[in-house]
């Protein structure tokens, strides 16, 4: 469970708890003092298993479009079970739902200290990359290594996006949040610009339950919102309707915007469009009128479960230049 945290005391009694199980990395009484001191003015999250904190993240504005990883500490229990990554996702996401363009975070450089060559590698796997080290920038004993990511970087999102079916974490959206998902479907293009995809977000968890008991075998069961995907049959030009590359194209960027606002989702389109038609009885429940139709659903929440990325082919195998089959 992944909390965002506003109580100031609150703040620093998890930020003294984790960073002092951490005396490895936070040796330094007064800089690890001082981390405690200035998370009750930060952005901050907190990582709990069975109610007790494993970790936390802070951030803080370095610019105005940047932001600073300040701190993050996970209690070593607690290592290599994800929670590292549920928190950066949730400060990304933050970060970019609030307009910062950068995330960087500072670090003692590889090769000097084991504990941090551990850390460097956490963060490169996050995406991070290399900036700059400054060697003089606490001390020449612990050279500091600057990492950056861009945070609007489409096609970094586009190779994390993968179909995710597991359990959700019984944790609200927030309505900005289905808000900017929604605003990514209705801005992708549509055939002579004629628009016929329309949205339905559901977040009500009496209208939820509803929907999910329309679905057999049940998909997206611990969902704690959705996006229903609306459809209307409307000729661009003659006799030719681009209905379905309109909302193909609106449903591939919200499951972008998903990923960048750190949920997961799955396209659910043949499930409820098959012969059962449990597509009509989604409608009939949403009061959707006659000239639309269900076609698919979109549940979103944060991932309970780790998963893995499934196996793609070699580019190769897929692409040609020029002409199909030369490389």
């Amino acid at each position: 469970m992944i909390r965002f945290i506003e109580d100031k005391d609150e703040k620093r009694k998890i930020s003294r708890e984790v960073l002092e199980a951490l005396k490895e990395w936070f040796e330094v009484d007064e800089s690890r003092e001082q981390y405690i001191r200035e998370s009750a003015d930060q952005p901050f999250w907190a990582a709990y298993e069975n109610d007790v904190p494993a970790g936390f993240l802070c951030l803080k504005e370095t610019g105005k479009e940047t932001m600073e990883l300040a701190v993050m500490g996970v209690k070593k229990d607690f290592h290599r079970h994800g929670f590292g990554r549920k928190l950066f996702a949730a400060a990304k996401a933050y970060a970019s739902v609030n307009g910062y363009d950068f995330i960087q975070v500072k670090t003692v450089r590889s090769g000097v200290y084991e504990d941090y060559d551990i850390t460097n590698e956490f963060y490169k796997s996050l995406g991070f990359k290399e900036l700059e080290v400054f060697e003089e920038y606490w001390d020449a004993a612990n050279p500091c290594q600057i990492y950056v990511m861009s945070l609007k970087s489409a096609i970094e999102t586009m190779k994390a996006r993968h179909s995710y079916r597991g359990a959700f974490v019984q944790e609200p959206v927030p309505r900005e949040d289905l808000i900017a998902i929604a605003n990514a479907g209705i801005n992708a293009p549509s055939g002579c610009n004629k628009q016929t995809t329309e949205l339905v977000i559901v977040d009500d968890k009496e209208m939820l339950e509803k929907i999910k008991a329309l679905i057999d075998p049940p998909v997206a069961k611990t969902a704690p919102a959705m996006i229903v995907v609306l459809s209307k049959r409307i000729n661009a030009y003659r006799d030719k309707c681009f209905a379905t590359q309109d909302y193909s194209a609106a449903i591939e960027n919200m499951l972008l915007a998903i990923v960048e606002l750190g949920y997961q989702s799955c396209w659910y389109e043949g499930h409820i469009t098959d012969d059962d038609r449990i597509c009509d009885r989604i409608a009939e429940v949403l009061g959707v009128p006659g000239d639309l139709g269900v076609v698919c659903i979109l549940p979103v929440g944060k991932a309970l479960e780790d998963f893995k990325v499934p196996p793609k082919k070699a580019f190769e195998e897929r692409v040609s230049f020029n002409r199909f089959g030369e490389k």
